[in-house]
């Protein structure tokens, strides 16, 4: 070995060391944490960071850089050690506060919290499921965009998950869907170290790892050590020269590596102790009296990529600069499609619906999506399996298929969990608007996935169809009934069961405009009532959340004061209005307000809230096709409801919702008891 060769390889040591020690050190003063998977993958990380990852520290968003995902995301502190070593604003001081409050090092890494985290992880999968969805965003823009001579869209998505990702069944479903793709633009780093909380993972997983995911199209390698740098770096240059398939690299790793504890599973999750951390940085060849402790040498080797960074960086704009010269429209295209803003007059596009005939709000929602697709080229969406019943092809375009990624029509198969991962994935890649549909109780299978969309503060449409007992003759398997409750208590979604086809439209244009947070669309089988927008409120309303759509009158027909207020979502709003036809007719004012959804509402003033709900009214009644449970924050402790709290039935739609006293004469019963 040269005197050169070993220096540089003492100093390799050196870094991979530190990370490992700033890690530890990290855990130990927050007393909690995971130090297994930091220690026992700091080789890999180290070689993918120092080698292969094009990005810039001082600009975390540049286009074109290379994507890092944890899935493993209680490793955080690998990811935090290598952002502050590489130069991004991420202080030592923010590591000193890990896992304290207000600090940018949360426990598990948070996109909204922590420049240079691509991607909120934590339950175990998630990430690995994000990776095939901006793998998907990335395929299709590279088909948008890329000309002979002009790769301006052109890099990698790495991703490091472990045994727990690889167990939950997200893993499958994303990984299945991205063989089917051939997204060989993944290259997935496997901490393959046979170590979970409960122990060996041979208690509950033997499966041969390469032979499934070679049976969904992946390519296979293994690396035997992984603390063997060549190898790690042999094995990621071999897979970024294979073409058509997605690559998964199995790397051997011992958790916990250094640590008295290694390869035990006591080295997954605790906090090691002041003497077991000693113990660990003596192995380990570092100071076992500092804290924290960052050599010079490794600081100045590792802040190379802010250098580095500026240069691809400039490099990749001078091309961009060219290829806007060389092609005038599409870079046009691409540059409104990396500021990240709606194209100009898209609203126009939206239908208006004059003299339209009653239809389910799921057929004019594909109306809209066919009409503004060609105004907003970033929109993109499919359904899991679903797509004739939820209306969501867009029919000017194409599948999105292998060696067809232009198109922006997505078949996720059977796999409603990875399409809401993949939907999260994509929207965090950037430059495209994903929406995906299925039936609304399905919305379960997604749960998890719309949760961290919230977390996350990005713009995913999840297009949930077949909202209530209208389902109809599927039964109560299929019929959504505590759906709405159960979406409406995520912080930060906005949930909208539109009544017609004008809050239909209204429901698409607030979502495409709330563009730092998801939406979900609750949208009707059954056909609704085709509301007259002349002679009642404007759809507009739908924006503030609820509005009076029809006003209280007299016998004559004059308006007046309401004794009674009805208010209702959907198709039940329809309902409503039959009802206070009568109502008002027989001399009992009634207002009825249409609440298609709850959280816009509960943003507004008091003093807007108190025009469409005034207190001194005390008769409310709430009519939706669902669980009560939420209607009593806006009935009052004297007001009621006629919603479903039981699972439906299988029969025609209208049998079932008459048997469940969805009718004119019960919603007159209920009303008049109130008074």
């Amino acid at each position: 070995m040269t005197t050169a060769t070993k220096t540089k390889t003492d100093l390799d040591q050196l870094c991979i060391n530190t990370i490992r020690t700033l890690s530890l050190d990290a855990i130990q003063k927050a007393n909690s944490g995971h130090p297994g998977l930091p220690l026992g993958m700091a080789p890999t990380a180290y070689v993918l960071w120092t080698k292969f990852m094009r990005h810039n520290p001082k600009n975390p968003k540049w286009f074109n850089r290379d994507r890092f995902l944890l899935s493993a995301g209680h490793g955080s502190m690998l990811i935090y050690s290598l952002l502050h070593l590489t130069g991004y604003d991420l202080p030592l001081s923010e590591l000193k506060n890990f896992r304290q409050l207000h600090s940018k090092t949360p426990g598990h890494p948070e996109n909204i919290l922590t420049p240079g985290v691509e991607i909120t992880t934590g339950p175990l999968g998630q990430g690995f499921a994000n990776g095939v969805g901006m793998g998907i965003a990335q395929k299709h823009l590279e088909a948008l965009f890329n000309k002979k001579g002009f790769p301006v869209i052109d890099h990698f998505i790495y991703c490091i998950c472990s045994d727990g990702d690889l167990m939950e069944g997200i893993s499958y479903e994303s990984a299945s869907l991205a063989g089917h793709l051939k997204l060989d633009n993944l290259i997935y780093l496997y901490d393959d170290n046979n170590i979970t909380i409960d122990g060996s993972t041979d208690l509950a997983f033997t499966e041969d790892v390469t032979q499934r995911f070679e049976a969904a199209g992946w390519h296979v390698s293994i690396v035997e050590d992984g603390n063997d740098l060549k190898a790690i770096e042999k094995a990621i240059k071999e897979a970024q020269k294979i073409k058509d398939k997605p690559k998964l690299i199995r790397v051997k790793t011992i958790i916990g590596f250094g640590m008295p504890k290694q390869g035990t599973s006591k080295a997954h999750s605790d906090a090691p102790g002041e003497e077991a951390v000693k113990e660990t940085k003596r192995n380990l060849g570092m100071p076992e009296d500092k804290t924290f402790y960052i050599p010079k040498e490794v600081q100045a080797h590792f802040r190379e990529a802010v250098k580095n960074g500026a240069k691809l960086e400039k490099d990749w704009e001078a091309l961009v600069k060219k290829y806007e010269k060389e092609f005038p429209e599409l870079g046009t295209v691409l540059k409104d499609t990396r500021s990240g803003e709606l194209p100009d007059g898209w609203e126009k596009a939206l239908p208006k619906f004059d003299g339209v005939e009653a239809k389910a709000t799921r057929a004019y929602s594909g109306e809209i999506i066919n009409a503004i697709a060609d105004k907003i080229p970033q929109l993109i969406g499919g359904s899991a399996d679903l797509a004739p019943s939820n209306n969501t092809m867009i029919k000017d375009s194409t599948d999105f298929q292998f060696g067809k990624y232009n198109g922006r029509n997505l078949h996720y198969g059977i796999r409603e969990h990875a399409m809401g991962a993949a939907m999260n994935g994509m929207a965090l890649y950037g430059s495209v608007i994903p929406y995906g549909g299925t039936f609304q109780t399905f919305s379960d299978y997604m749960r998890p996935t719309i949760r961290l969309a919230a977390l996350s503060h990005i713009q995913v449409l999840f297009v949930f169809t077949h909202d209530s007992i209208g389902l109809g003759e599927d039964g109560p398997t299929h019929q959504s009934v505590e759906h709405l409750a159960a979406l409406r208590a995520i912080p930060n979604l906005a949930v909208i069961r539109p009544c017609d086809a004008h809050e239909t439209r209204e429901a698409w244009r607030a979502a495409l405009k709330r563009d730092c947070a998801p939406t979900a669309f609750a949208f009707s089988r059954q056909k609704v009532a085709v509301i007259d927008r002349k002679k009642y409120a404007d759809a507009k309303g739908l924006h503030k959340g609820a509005y009076v759509l029809a006003e209280a009158e007299t016998k004559k027909g004059e308006r007046t004061e309401p004794k009674l207020i009805i208010i209702a979502t959907g198709s039940e709003v329809g309902l409503a209005m039959e009802a206070r036809e009568k109502l008002n007719a027989s001399g009992t004012p009634t207002r009825v307000v249409s609440m298609p959804c709850w959280e816009f509402f509960d943003e507004q003033s008091d003093k807007y809230r108190e025009s469409v709900l005034p207190s001194n009214v005390k008769a409310r009644l709430a009519i939706e096709a669902g669980v009560s449970l939420g209607w009593a924050k806006y009935v009052g402790l004297e007001g009621d409801t006629l919603t479903v709290d039981k699972f439906g039935a299988s029969a025609p739609a209208e049998d079932v919702f008459r048997d469940y006293g969805f009718t004119v004469e019960n919603v007159i019963k209920k009303a008049k008891k109130l008074l």
